[in-house]
């Protein structure tokens, strides 16, 4: 394990090597270690911000080579656009770093935790600025893309026809459907941020304990039964907090006992 020296200085040589680099612009600063990290396990996750959208490539080479050189147990690269990469890196000594790389115009703020670390230009700070008014802005800061309650639901039909087939196995997995669903209602009520959302102990500690009271006791037809029920009733009364989702008659409706299984 690192220790928070140490992953300091592995920040500061970071950002000391992008500093060099004629094609990076800027760093932004995102998570925890933006107001100080949570623990000895946090992660450093960096944008780095390219002034257009031809430089991304080379710089994310440059940045790949340099994370070589500190002999990491893996570098994962992935590609979610054309321009826009993240290189995730383990060390051995399980220091992680998060590093999106991605042209200026890219940028975007997703929540208040974000800070910039390095702006060459001061444009970087300018398009921030103008993205964490917007962000600020927004009626529903943490949105997410899927419809929950129907999300929810349609889980809950397909466990009850799995349950009649014994195929506990898939069950679970709808079960398991099920909670992360609950799980983005409730931190939406409570104004979190949904995107790479772990820090589930955060969250109302009566919600939590309920949480943890639906899983279920054996794996059994019955105890799953049991469990769904409990989640049910749990995921309506958290749907009936929300300013943002309801349950109408319909949908209800699909929730009451079939008592078939």
């Amino acid at each position: 394990m690192y220790t928070p020296t140490e992953r300091d200085d592995y920040f500061q040589r970071t950002i000391d090597m992008l500093n060099v680099l004629p094609m990076v612009e800027g760093v932004v600063q995102l998570g925890s270690g933006v107001t100080g990290y949570k623990d000895e396990f946090s992660d450093i996750d960096l944008m780095i911000a390219t002034s257009s959208e031809d430089e991304v490539i080379g710089a994310k080479d440059h940045i790949q080579q340099f994370y070589k050189g500190l002999k990491p147990v893996i570098i994962k690269e992935k590609q979610f656009s054309k321009n826009i990469y993240l290189l995730i890196v383990i060390l051995e000594n399980s220091l992680e770093f998060n590093v999106s790389i991605l042209p200026r115009n890219s940028l975007s703020v997703r929540s208040p935790l974000w800070k910039v670390v390095l702006d060459k230009t001061g444009l970087v700070s300018e398009k921030m600025g103008k993205e964490d008014r917007a962000f600020s802005n927004k009626p529903l800061k943490y949105a997410t893309f899927e419809d929950p309650v129907f999300e929810f639901i349609y889980c809950f039909i397909r466990l009850e026809k799995e349950l009649k087939r014994d195929n506990f196995v898939y069950a679970l997995k709808m079960l398991e459907s099920m909670r992360d669903y609950t799980l983005i209602v409730q931190a939406i009520n409570e104004d979190k941020k949904l995107h790479q959302f772990k820090a589930y102990a955060s969250l109302n500690s009566d919600f939590l304990e309920k949480y943890l009271s639906t899983y279920p006791k054996d794996i059994t037809c019955d105890s799953l039964v049991e469990s769904a029920s409990l989640l049910k009733e749990m995921f309506i009364h958290t749907v009936m907090q929300s300013s943002i989702y309801t349950l109408n008659d319909s949908l209800l409706e699909l929730l009451k006992p079939k008592n078939t299984v």
